[in-house]
């Protein structure tokens, strides 16, 4: 498909922390090229829950225009949202259905009737079912049935992994892109996203954990079997390793915060307990001597709190010693010095970093070979999923384009100096488009156990209709 084809799909990713938008399109070779890139400081959000409409509007608005900025011939409408939370739950449960007709094959209504019967799962008052994720199904005796359709049986089942929010928190983010003049493509699950940008075929099977460290959440998604077993939001993650410093040190929030990122360290017994970081004294005071070694106390002792949780929740679905291809850490917290180690001395799991490299074609800047922007990464590839499966129309929909003619719209986030391109054999060809046929069929596997549930939230739904 030409580029001319390919829509334009922007990732709106509205963190505690920061603001960030990226446009993107798909190449020949199925890598997205960054179109353009704005980031902007979050206000108004904490803890992945919006508390100040205003503010939290500006700072979309800021990202979308530095966005514009980067690229002055872009346009954009239409957003793909990110959406996390410590409102975010899940929890696992099982269904069963006897069906009426058994003569005939199971069919994809059968399936639906069972997800359907799901939504009258009992969840605290003021929550909403998001989306019930199917995973492995039964069919009468016959066990880890990955696809029923077109089999006999009398009775089918399945165990359920349900998502559940809070119906008006999800309501305020939307509201918040509403009101920036944006219009919301699809809300997807931050983890799922993450895991979208920085996992492979490999990882899906082996099975792995992703664990997003965030400003204001960490973010958890645990596949196995290739099938999404477990997520989780927990209520730990940057701004609370900041504020412990602030707190225990003494010092201001943006001394706090530079110090962490200038001089933190994961591990203590790494930290040189000879080096002191000078703080400048508060109007007129005694300049201020703050350990390394103390700094790294600090930090430790939140983190492990933080993969305290991870391991619970992998012990709640009994894959704490399972996961073959161990911990996937990603997000702004996942630049921490020494945080593998870390990971892997709390878990007794392998760990790495994981960056969304892989999606991304050649030439960018550096700033976007960043575990911080996996969550917008992911959110594109959601729209060029729903795209690429006939879900949703985006050409020729008055959405995001570019205003010059399509072989002058190159890349436009800062790049290096790219040579020109040696030919490209027939059969390097043939390999790029077989990985880039087993790419999109990893992200088919991941996405499509998700209906896009979280727009109906929003649509005037009977309540007889999912209860």
């Amino acid at each position: 498909m030409s580029k001319k084809e390919q829509p334009i799909i922007v990732g709106l990713d509205i963190g505690t922390t920061k603001v960030v938008a990226i446009a993107g399109r798909k190449n020949e070779f199925g890598k997205l090229e960054v179109l353009g890139f704005g980031r902007a400081e979050s206000a108004g959000v904490s803890h992945g829950v919006v508390l100040n409409i205003e503010q939290c509007i500006r700072s979309i608005e800021q990202a979308i225009e530095k966005c514009l900025q980067s690229n002055p011939n872009l346009e954009v409408k239409e957003v793909y949202v990110g959406i996390a939370g410590q409102h975010i739950k899940s929890l696992q449960t099982r269904g069963d259905r006897v069906r009426v007709k058994v003569e005939e094959e199971i069919s994809k209504e059968d399936i639906d009737l069972l997800v359907r019967d799901q939504y009258k799962t009992y969840i605290p008052a003021g929550d909403q079912i998001i989306d019930i994720i199917p995973q492995e199904f039964t069919v009468d005796s016959t066990s880890y049935v990955i696809d029923p359709i077109g089999m006999s049986g009398v009775k089918i089942g399945a165990n359920f992994h349900i998502i559940t929010g809070d119906r008006n928190a999800i309501r305020n983010i939307k509201r918040c892109v509403d009101k920036a003049n944006l219009n919301t493509r699809d809300l997807v699950l931050q983890p799922l996203a993450s895991a979208a940008a920085v996992m492979n075929e490999e990882d899906l099977e082996a099975g792995v954990a992703i664990v997003d460290i965030g400003g204001g959440t960490t973010d958890m998604a645990v596949f196995y079997d290739g099938i999404l077993k477990h997520t989780a939001v927990i209520p730990y993650a940057g701004v609370n390793i900041t504020n412990d410093i602030r707190n225990g040190l003494g010092v201001l929030r943006a001394q706090a915060e530079q110090m962490k990122v200038q001089f933190g360290t994961a591990l203590a017994d790494e930290a040189n307990a000879n080096a002191y970081i000078t703080i400048p004294g508060l109007r007129g005071l005694p300049p201020k001597e703050i350990s390394v070694k103390n700094l790294a106390h600090i930090i430790q002792a939140r983190m492990q709190e933080i993969l305290d949780y991870v391991v619970y929740h992998l012990k709640q679905v009994d894959l704490d010693k399972r996961l073959y291809g161990g911990i996937i850490l990603t997000g702004g917290g996942a630049q921490l010095k020494h945080i593998i180690q870390l990971t892997e001395y709390i878990t007794g799991l392998g760990a790495r970093i994981g960056y969304p490299n892989e999606h991304l074609a050649g030439g960018h800047a550096d700033q976007l070979m960043n575990p911080m922007y996996a969550t917008c990464i992911g959110l594109i590839l959601r729209g060029y999923h729903d795209f690429e499966n006939g879900r949703m129309r985006f050409v020729g929909e008055g959405g995001n384009y570019i205003h010059i003619p399509e072989e002058q719209a190159e890349t436009i986030v800062e790049a290096k100096e790219e040579t020109a391109q040696p030919m490209i054999t027939e059969e390097e060809n043939e390999a790029m488009q077989h990985k880039n046929r087993k790419r999109n069929e990893n992200l088919k596997r991941l996405f499509d156990g998700l209906k896009g549930k979280f727009m109906r939230i929003f649509e005037e739904v009977e309540d007889e209709e999912i209860e």
